[in-house]
């Protein structure tokens, strides 16, 4: 039985694995789709130009996106007390700047935290998770968030993000100029090997926007099982996380003010809390893994 660091590690670990492999395949399919099209490492390059231009924008505007995506008002100290005071307290505890706070008014259960950086943190909860939360439950899902913070969580699914669109992007480029006839081709280069890259180019422009869609879901539920282990580290209380999520799983109400694009930053899936009765297929396409699993991996630390 893993203990609390030892849970902590090996998710950042995994996360560290699937990142660099994205990373890798992100790269690889850019090489492909270039020696394909006749540009070689000209293609790479400006897919990566490209891409951190994106990355960059992502970088400083996506707290602002979200908060105006999700109608909510900023907290009070005096009409959210326990709001305020539980994450000023663990924000202290962790040795992070004060988060700004924010309220969605909605009677669903979920929270969530953006910024681009602990000095420009955000973390939002909804009115309904306030109201029928205990202080020590409260405190677990601010740990979560507040972990979410301190681990750049939001910065890496920005880019995460980023490169998804890339693969997307790139994919549509190389089929359209497939199709009209607009790739150019290098005398050097063998035809037969040309002809193969071709294929390959073809192959991967159709699975590769899906690939890279999988592997952002999968980094995305990591990183929900990172937040849950080091928010129990700074908490020192498996209990108050267990609890909140056993109560958040049981509301079924969607959250009105989420959509897909922002659904993998919510403590649990805004849109369908409902995972425990879908199979290994379908969990593939989640962005949270299932809350059994969760609760499992909490239960099990000591």
């Amino acid at each position: 039985m893993l203990n609390v660091y030892e849970q902590v590690e090996r998710n950042k670990r995994r996360s560290a694995t699937v990142m660099i492999v994205f990373t890798l395949f992100v790269v690889g399919v850019a090489w492909i789709f270039g020696e394909a099209s006749g540009y070689g490492l000209t293609f790479v390059g400006w897919a990566l130009i490209f891409s951190g231009l994106m990355s960059f924008a992502s970088y400083y505007y996506s707290d602002k996106i979200i908060l105006s995506l999700s109608g909510a008002r900023e907290a009070d100290r005096k009409r959210d007390f326990q709001f305020y005071t539980v994450t000023e307290n663990l924000a202290m505890a962790a040795q992070l700047p004060m988060p700004k706070l924010y309220v969605i008014e909605d009677t669903a259960m979920n929270a969530f935290a953006t910024g681009r950086d602990p000095q420009h943190a955000v973390i939002c909860i909804t009115s309904g998770l306030l109201s029928r939360l205990d202080r020590t439950e409260l405190e677990g899902v601010i740990s979560h968030e507040l972990s979410h913070v301190s681990n750049y969580d939001i910065r890496l699914m920005a880019i995460v993000t980023v490169m998804v669109g890339l693969i997307t992007l790139l994919a549509d480029w190389f089929l359209r100029a497939s199709y009209w006839g607009r790739s150019r081709r290098n005398d050097r280069d063998n035809n037969q090997l040309q002809a193969v890259f071709m294929v390959i180019g073809l192959i991967l422009a159709l699975l590769s926007p899906l690939i890279a869609q999988l592997i952002q879901l999968a980094i995305s539920r990591r990183r929900e099982f990172l937040a849950d282990a080091a928010g129990v580290k700074l908490t020192r209380f498996p209990a108050g996380l267990i609890r909140a999520l056993e109560k958040i799983s049981k509301d079924r109400e969607p959250l009105e003010a989420a959509n897909k694009a922002t659904a993998h930053l919510y403590i649990a899936n805004p849109l369908k809390n409902r995972h425990d009765s879908i199979g290994w297929f379908s969990s593939l396409f989640s962005t949270h893994p299932p809350i059994k699993e969760r609760l499992a991996a909490l239960k099990a630390m000591s």
